[in-house]
């Protein structure tokens, strides 16, 4: 069995200064707001979402949409405007939620035409005259 080497001294107490020297040092940390958390977690606030939700009728195609649909532009902007701030992110939480084009005719007929051509190649229904079942 090999002896097990020392470390010398000077090694030894250098390195115990240098940790003691460092452990005194102050650390430099900043307080972070609610408002820099919620933004870097995707949270807005409810006037952060009114505001975006008042950029949203200035712009010309939702002021035409409003306007098909018999809405005034000028009552809509008040509604908007006396929304509380837990309205306004709900309100804003859904609009981001919601599809792009809120009508799926064409994805539903699409899966009923693929439904269809499945059951009539395996010999369930004959819609389609250019198939022919496995069965």
């Amino acid at each position: 069995m090999r002896p097990v080497p020392r470390v010398p001294s000077v090694v030894l107490s250098a390195v115990l200064s240098a940790s003691l020297a460092l452990a005194g040092a102050p650390a430099h940390a900043l307080t972070i707001g609610t408002e820099q958390v919620a933004e870097s977690e995707g949270i807005v606030s409810g006037a952060a979402q009114r505001e975006r939700l008042l950029a949203a009728l200035e712009r010309d195609d939702v002021a035409r949409a409003l306007a098909e649909r018999g809405v005034d532009l000028d009552q809509a902007r008040l509604r908007v405007a006396a929304l509380s701030d837990a309205e306004a992110a709900q309100l804003g939480a859904e609009i981001d939620r919601a599809p792009a084009g809120a009508n799926d005719v064409v994805g539903s007929l699409i899966f009923v035409l693929v439904l269809l051509l499945i059951t009539d190649i395996l010999g369930y229904t004959k819609v389609f005259p250019f198939t022919r079942p496995i069965r």
